[in-house]
């Protein structure tokens, strides 16, 4: 069983949708028996990272999530929120991977919010088994995590070299939205499956 973490901050709907069309059972909870109990964990995230990050704290999970020895998924800003810290807010984050989270600047040539397809650079790792480089997935994000030992693929937009996914022990996360991404999304939430 896969748990998505609701906390009133998620694609819910959507990342649902792309479980279920992969045969996957999920339950969509905030309580920390069933998130502990889960084979695998997903947390997705749309919108504000201060105000994510309030609602996660609220929900009383951040302790919960960071003992997590299963698979672990973060999407967008639920990836967002599992880095350092992030400027939107000025926010103190879980601390998971090793790198802070910045707003792209703004300029003609790269247009905020980075919203569109887009090709990852050098995936690597179980996560990415048989995505090849130059693979498109499908983001919608004004603030981009930084370059780090976690980065496990990358992005550009503009002058800005990205993490694109960034993966630590059993934590992973894609800045993308796989559940959004075509075949190639829904390959890469099939290797979370069989991770």
């Amino acid at each position: 069983m896969i748990a998505i973490i609701d906390y009133k901050c998620g694609n819910i709907r959507s990342v649902g949708n792309a479980l279920s069309r992969l045969g996957a059972e999920y339950c969509l909870t905030s309580d920390p028996a069933a998130i502990l109990a889960a084979d695998k964990v997903i947390l997705p995230g749309v919108g504000n990272a201060a105000e994510s990050m309030e609602r996660l704290r609220e929900s009383g999970l951040c302790d919960i999530i960071k003992s997590l020895r299963r698979p672990v998924l973060g999407i967008c800003v639920g990836m967002q929120l599992m880095c350092r810290r992030s400027e939107e807010g000025d926010t103190q984050c879980l601390g998971l991977f090793d790198t802070d989270v910045r707003r792209f600047p703004d300029s003609a040539e790269a247009k905020v919010p980075h919203m569109g397809w887009n090709s990852i650079g050098n995936p690597d790792g179980k996560l990415f088994k048989g995505i090849p480089g130059g693979s498109f997935v499908y983001f919608v994000h004004s603030y981009y995590p930084g370059l780090c030992s976690d980065t496990i693929a990358t992005c550009r937009h503009g002058d800005v070299l990205f993490s694109a996914a960034l993966r630590y022990e059993n934590f992973y996360g894609t800045q993308f939205h796989p559940e959004k991404s075509g075949v190639t999304g829904s390959a890469i939430l099939q290797n979370f499956l069989n991770l």
